[in-house]
């Protein structure tokens, strides 16, 4: 597949790039390659191959969830402006 010396001037123009006439000719010749690329890698007969989630068959090590911190709801609420019940209260903000 190729790509046209117009088809780049319109993407730098949306890009918000300046290209000039000698970036334009080697984009012109770079972008068609990798447009071919990708046009061979779309003949590959893929119909044998699962799809993978992750290239590695990894699992991820993962940590106990046990409490590790004492509670100090008591000492921060002490502080706090205004609480009832073990809650905050904050002021309405929508009425």
């Amino acid at each position: 597949m190729t790509i046209s010396r117009t088809d780049i001037e319109k993407v730098a123009v949306l890009a918000r790039i300046q290209v000039d006439d000698e970036q334009v000719s080697a984009l012109e010749k770079d972008l068609g390659n990798i447009l071919d690329l990708v046009d061979q890698l779309g003949t590959a007969d893929t119909d044998a191959v699962e799809p993978l989630a992750h290239p590695l068959d990894a699992v991820q090590k993962l940590r106990p969830d046990e409490v590790t911190e004492t509670n100090q709801r008591a000492a921060f609420q002490a502080i706090a402006p205004a609480t009832e019940n073990g809650l905050y209260l904050v002021p309405r903000v929508i009425e």
